[in-house]
């Protein structure tokens, strides 16, 4: 039977092949939840940047009377307005059979009621663009008692919830690490408690700092990266869950985070395994880019950190 290859150290012995590395995936998976909601908040405000908050809505009372000009209606004179005006990347007016749809589950049958509705106009912005100042004094300028409604203070307030989620989901990430760093420190130091002896015999007969630093290091680099491997397995199936759960606020209907068609996914999964193809394609794309580097995180914060604490014992021997 083929002995173990010794590390120099007998470090085996000093740091846990266990208690480390279920560590290390603890911190690991929170990590990866963390990182999960920074990604998730920033992706909720891209999305709202690009779909409600580009959105105005124009309300002409009694549309189809004669405008101020001759010859149109109040309706036309505001959508002739709009069209003109180059901020606005389209200009659709809602026909009256749609808004009878949208107001159905609280007016009920608008057709039945002698109820009279306003004519509507949806406009959505050129992507970085605002709406022009004065253009509410001019709507109301071609038909009087216009309104213009926007929705800057609700995007406002969802980039500041956004920002607040994302500098969270920063600090969580920060906390995570120094916990990390403590318990690689913490380990570290454990292990050349157990090994003080056979060190300072080594140190004595010439062993550099290098050296000894390069087999706590090594050792400590393995066990981190298990650990983070582990942690990030066991963190997907609950971002696969999440992911699903915020689809409808974070993607169009039907649409895929991944950089593959959803039918090739159909093609490469059984059928019985379409709800995983869907999950797999609702995760975004940056989500899928940084959970692989969550082990190698941890393996650098475990080098360095055994690094650091081993040149630092080995400075106060006498």
């Amino acid at each position: 039977m083929a002995r173990r290859r010794s590390d120099g150290l007998a470090l085996r012995r000093a740091l846990s092949d266990r208690l480390l590395p279920a560590l290390v995936a603890a911190m690991t998976f929170l990590a990866a939840l963390a990182l999960s909601g920074a990604v998730g908040a920033s992706l909720l405000a891209s999305r709202w940047g690009s779909g409600a908050a580009s959105i105005l809505t124009v309300q002409v009372p009694d549309g189809d009377e004669p405008a101020v000009l001759a010859g149109s209606t109040r309706a036309d004179a505001v959508t002739a307005l709009l069209t003109a005006e180059p901020a606005f990347v389209s200009v659709h007016r809602v026909d009256r059979a749609a808004l009878g749809k949208l107001l159905a589950p609280w007016l009920g049958d608008t057709g039945t009621i002698a109820l009279p509705l306003p004519s509507v106009v949806e406009l959505r912005l050129r992507a970085g663009q605002d709406a022009p100042v004065d253009l509410a004094d001019r709507l109301t300028r071609a038909a009087p008692g216009t309104l213009l409604e926007r929705n800057g203070v609700w995007s406002d307030r969802l980039v500041v919830l956004t920002t607040s989620l994302q500098a969270c989901a920063g600090l969580a990430l920060l906390v995570v690490a120094g916990v990390a760093v403590a318990v690689v420190a913490v380990a570290t130091r454990a292990g050349l408690a157990a090994r003080r002896q056979a060190i300072e015999i080594v140190h004595g007969l010439g062993a550099t700092d290098s050296y000894i630093a390069g087999r706590f290091a090594n050792r400590t680099t393995r066990l981190a990266m298990t650990g983070g491997a582990i942690g990030t397995v066991l963190s997907v199936p609950l971002l696969l869950t999440l992911c699903r759960l915020a689809a409808p606020f974070a993607a169009p209907p039907g649409a895929s985070a991944l950089p593959i068609p959803p039918s090739m996914l159909d093609d490469l999964l059984p059928a019985m395994l379409a709800p995983l193809a869907d999950s797999l394609g609702r995760v975004p794309l940056p989500l899928w880019i940084a959970l692989p580097l969550l082990p190698i995180v941890a393996a650098v914060i475990g080098w360095s950190t055994a690094q650091a604490t081993v040149r630092t014992w080995l400075r106060r021997l006498p």
